[in-house]
């Protein structure tokens, strides 16, 4: 299909995860030849299971899905604005997940897949890259994320001239919904709030009294722990994804802050005592069988796992349909590296998308995929494509990977790390909404919600007016 076209006119799309899927897709729907990469099945990573496109290998969440309020929610609204296959995925594979949006992960990627294979402008191809792709693509998105294969990293490696670091992520236990003990636990969404396909209890809390807990976290950090290669040493963590024993090292209290946090939640079978802390569980496939331990991200050894678990009220006899898991993720420095069009400076027909660029999360992953795409297609019909405005979602997420980070001003190692998207990214208003319609002052916590729904309000507009002013037309033309 794509051989008739000349190579200036096909984009060679390198992994096909969450940014290279949804690139892919964005990239054909403007009219251009596509060629789909992926190395699974002929060659599998630590983490995948399938050879299913967009599969996931960490958490079943999309995070929240509260356009108004919060920042993620607002990336999805405006995903969906631009037509993401991602977005339409999850929305019709989503499960129960409170104030989150969650999918059917087997569902999810299956529709990413069949939607892919059946446009007539995108080819999957099956096979390792294993270096550097071929002096004749001319324009070509390496979205291979976290779990780059060897042979291709040492070959962006040695043309950046550049050492690049990694974090590790690691993945959470998941167990038969039919083996918790619903005397102890019970269904509840923090706060009773209800989210897509939700009813505000949505999760399975497992509460621990002050001696339970204390004894968990003495457990955690006691647990024996996978052993690290000789490569992944001196691997720094992403904060927003450790593991939870090493949460427990940095404090007592620490996941009682963190993932076990009891606010929110009042337990029926004993509705006058106050938790000490609450183990969540989310609903991890659409037919409500498996759940997943929240924040439970782990890289103990499987029978540590187990016995340590089983610790929890309500968990005593939960039978694991996967035991948590540790993968390395791999970055660049993508502010020194890439141009304002994800490009690589060094090799500008490379342009880089996903994990890989230093954002954190499906959807951010997903939402640096989208703009690629979109970039090579302007670049394969020779135009160009102005930047999102950096007051959206997806611009300010951009900004941050290509030129938003201040590097620390002391030696030592780069300062630059993966970011999930948040409000702090935004540049500010210029007039801070303050008071009510009637004069009055707004408390200082009601001026937060008044102010992020003013962020969203801004940035939805300003994306509507950016893709009827140059998405439109380029599709007209």
């Amino acid at each position: 299909m794509t051989g008739t076209k000349s190579p200036s006119q096909t984009v060679h799309i390198v992994g096909g995860g969450l940014a290279g899927s949804e690139a892919a897709w964005q990239a054909a729907n403007a009219g251009i030849g596509v060629v789909l990469h992926e190395m699974r099945p002929d060659r599998m990573t630590e983490a995948h299971r399938t050879d299913g496109l967009a599969e996931l290998v960490c958490s079943n969440s999309f995070r929240s899905d509260d356009a108004a309020n919060n920042a993620v929610g607002l990336l999805h609204a405006e995903m969906r604005r631009l037509g993401s296959l991602i977005m339409r995925s999850a929305d019709a594979n989503q499960v129960p997940a409170g104030g989150a949006l969650a999918v059917d992960r087997d569902g999810f990627s299956a529709a990413v897949t069949r939607a892919l294979r059946e446009h007539p402008l995108i080819e999957l191809r099956r096979g390792e890259i294993t270096g550097l792709p071929p002096a004749d693509w001319d324009n070509v998105i390496v979205a291979t994320g976290p779990l780059t294969s060897a042979p291709l990293a040492d070959a962006i490696r040695e043309l950046t001239d550049e050492k690049a670091l990694a974090f590790f992520d690691a993945i959470a236990p998941i167990v038969h919904r039919d083996s918790i003990d619903m005397s102890a636990a019970w269904f509840q969404s923090r706060y009773d709030k209800t989210g897509p396909g939700g009813t505000g209890a949505d999760y399975i809390n497992c509460p621990m009294t002050k001696q339970q807990y204390d004894t968990f976290v003495d457990a955690l950090v006691a647990g024996e722990q996978t052993d690290f290669k000789e490569w992944e040493t001196n691997t720094p963590y992403f904060d927003g994804c450790l593991p939870i024993e090493v949460m427990a090292e940095r404090g007592r209290e620490t996941l009682r802050h963190g993932p076990m946090k009891p606010v929110g939640l009042t337990n029926p079978h004993d509705p006058t005592v106050k938790a000490y802390a609450i183990v969540q569980l989310r609903q991890d496939n659409k037919l409500g069988t498996l759940y997943n331990l929240v924040g439970f991200q782990t890289k103990l050894k499987y029978g540590a796992q187990q016995r340590i678990f089983r610790m929890i009220p309500g968990l005593e006899n939960a039978e694991f349909a996967r035991l948590g898991g540790l993968h390395r993720n791999t970055f660049l420095n993508s502010p020194k590296l890439l141009d304002a069009q994800l490009r690589l400076r060094a090799d500008p027909r490379l342009r880089f998308a996903g994990q890989m660029t230093g954002c954190e999360g499906y959807v951010e992953s997903a939402s640096i995929g989208l703009i690629a795409g979109l970039y090579a297609a302007a670049d394969a019909r020779g135009r160009s494509l102005p930047q999102p405005p950096s007051t959206t979602a997806l611009g300010s997420l951009l900004g941050h990977i290509t030129g938003g980070h201040i590097e620390t001003i002391d030696s030592g190692p780069r300062s630059f790390q993966p970011m999930n998207v948040n409000f702090g990214l935004f540049p500010p208003l210029a007039s801070p909404p303050t008071g009510n319609p009637d004069g009055t002052r707004l408390p200082g916590n009601e001026k937060t919600v008044a102010k992020r729904r003013a962020i969203g309000a801004r940035a939805l507009s300003d994306l509507d007016r950016w893709i009827a002013d140059h998405l439109r037309v380029a599709a007209a033309a």
